[in-house]
């Protein structure tokens, strides 16, 4: 059975890194993009990331650039746009592609294991959410107008 520690992705700084460096934690992994109307959720995030990262929440930002051309920017833009607009200090990585056949097995697997409503298995829109427990496995998918405070129950009842 596969877990969230089988894959390795690429940070934001090119550098591969095992998902099971986190072994043992909660993760919240979010496709995020730097130009969408939910953008202002990375406020959000940042601040659950804040409060609960010592109890053993990480937040894993994906930026996309398939709903809308909304993340258009290279690595170093989208890096820099977090940091100085939001104080992003959760761990971002490298651009993906969330759907089709380019799509990150990461995210492949995300689909499978938690379906979007009716069964569907496509990301809608930037800012969707998937709640990982402490062994790997995906708890619940959230959608994109769901804000980051609207699942801290969910989070706390993980830790």
């Amino acid at each position: 059975m596969t877990v969230i520690y089988d894959f390795t992705v690429r940070t934001i700084s090119g550098q591969d890194a095992p998902l099971s460096d986190y072994r043992g934690r909660v993760l919240l992994i979010v496709n995020t993009a730097s130009k969408c109307g939910f953008t202002p959720q990375y406020e959000g995030l940042e601040a659950l990331y804040r409060d609960l990262q010592d109890r053993g929440l990480v937040v894993l930002g994906f930026p996309c650039n398939q709903f809308g051309a909304q993340e258009p920017g290279d690595a170093e833009e989208i890096a820099s746009f977090c940091k100085l607009t939001y104080d992003v200090d959760f761990p971002m990585f490298a651009k993906v592609d969330v759907n089709g056949p380019q799509a990150s097995p990461l995210f492949a697997w995300l689909k499978e294991e938690a379906p979007g409503l009716l069964g569907s298995k496509g990301i809608k829109w930037n800012f969707t959410k998937f709640l990982v427990d402490r062994e790997g496995r995906v708890v619940d998918r959230y959608a994109p107008t769901t804000k980051p405070d609207a699942i801290r129950g969910a989070i706390e009842a993980l830790l």
